[in-house]
């Protein structure tokens, strides 16, 4: 069976490949998903409410925000960027609204929304899916009456021809879309975790997990690798967006380091913590420090942990406050020092960093410089962006420069 546009993989980048061909054009397209269901990632991702993309309308800044792929990102940002994919979904009457982080997300807050759209947009488009078919190999042939380019088998043992072929697999961590990039002649970089959280074990946060501080300063010992956001105590270590930010932009370093390594974290950044506690000393010389944080950002259970680790017991008051006390305390607020003994995937990400090499890669079209007709999008590439909406945002922006691409071709 014949079509013009084949496409691996029923993730967000191969549906809107698939949607936006057949939207431009009257090509056939088929959808091949091995799995036996569709946009699982989207259906799942953000705990269920899917962080659509991020509210960064400028097409460098946004740029700024993948760790790997910035510089081969600018130009096709500048083309669909953050708007077009608002637009796009307001289009199919799926409004976005943005949280106080700039992530944006449905305003159903319901991924199954964003499911919907792209499903109901594919049916309207009359784009062909079919699930429970893996494609098993690719082959390039000379081109027939068709303008068949490909000879894809699947593990359903269907066979098909194409004149293209999109390869939209997801991160490489699975290898399938890697392997058939691989058999193709591409390069691959290697699969590395690139969202993750990190294991810790300390006296000063066991027992806390759900406690949050809002913005945290998160700095790599021994590495210029730093960043601030969020940070989340878990029942294993640390998470939330200052940590998950840092492992992106840190994936391959930190995986040569065997996740081993200590952290720095300022759990008070841009703040004086010695001026506070001379103001507190003054001011409520005999109360308690035990009694509450004087820090609104500190859970008072946090700040009690870190008052033991500052030698400072239950019974004593501000007043009594010795320097070296003091002293240390600022250490813990600005300087806890946490050593880290391995990862955890973050349960709402799935991201590796790796992929076919950018090189290969016409960013225009998103077609291969190696292969005429065969085209990548999404994490199968050696891009990946931070938490927040910017990798759902590289799956819109690149299937959609392939997608009009195809749709283009006489």
């Amino acid at each position: 069976m014949h079509f013009d546009l084949v496409v691996v993989g029923g993730g967000a980048a191969g549906f809107f490949t698939a949607i936006t061909c057949a939207e431009h054009s009257d090509k056939s397209v088929l959808i091949l998903e091995k799995t036996g269901q569709l946009l699982q990632k989207v259906k799942i991702s953000g705990g269920g409410r899917c962080n659509v993309t991020h509210n960064c309308f400028d097409p460098r800044e946004l740029s700024r925000n993948y760790p790997r792929g910035e510089k081969s990102l600018i130009g096709p940002l500048h083309r669909f960027g953050a708007a077009d994919t608002v637009e796009w979904f307001a289009q199919r009457d799926v409004a976005l609204t943005t949280e106080a982080d700039g992530r944006m997300f449905p305003v159903s807050n319901r991924s199954q929304t964003i499911v919907d759209a792209l499903l109901n947009s594919a049916r309207a488009a009359k784009v062909d899916i079919r699930t429970s078919e893996g494609v098993t190999s690719i082959a390039t042939t000379a081109p027939d009456e068709h303008g068949a380019r490909f000879e894809l088998t699947t593990d359903a043992t269907a066979a098909y021809t194409a004149a293209n072929v999109m390869i939209a697999t997801g991160g490489t961590r699975s290898a399938a879309g890697a392997k058939l990039a691989a058999d193709l002649g591409h390069e691959l970089q290697p699969a590395t975790p690139s969202l993750f959280t990190f294991k810790i074990k300390d006296p000063r946060i066991d027992d806390l997990s759900g406690l949050s501080v809002s913005n945290a300063e998160v700095s790599i010992q021994q590495s210029k690798l730093r960043s601030e956001g969020p940070v989340l105590i878990t029942h294993w270590g640390l998470s939330g967006p200052g940590i998950l930010k840092i492992s992106a932009w840190g994936a391959r370093e930190l995986a040569e380091r065997d996740y081993r390594f200590d952290i720095t974290v300022n759990w008070l950044p841009g703040e004086d913590p010695a001026q506070v506690i001379a103001a507190q000393r003054n001011s409520e010389g005999k109360r308690h420090l035990s009694t509450r944080s004087p820090f609104a950002s500190i859970p008072k259970r946090l700040w009690q942990r870190m008052l033991v680790a500052a030698a400072i017991s239950d019974d004593d008051t501000w007043g009594q406050l010795t320097k070296a006390q003091t002293n240390q305390l600022v250490r813990e607020l600005t300087a806890a020092t946490f050593a880290v003994n391995g990862k955890s995937t973050n349960k709402d990400e799935f991201v590796t960093c790796g992929g076919i090499v950018l090189d290969e890669i016409n960013f225009k079209t998103m077609e291969s410089k190696l292969v005429p007709g065969l085209y990548f999008a999404g994490e199968v590439i050696d891009v990946d962006g931070i938490t927040g909406g910017f990798n759902f945002q590289n799956a819109w922006t690149s299937g959609f420069h392939a997608g009009t691409a195809i749709a283009s071709q006489s």
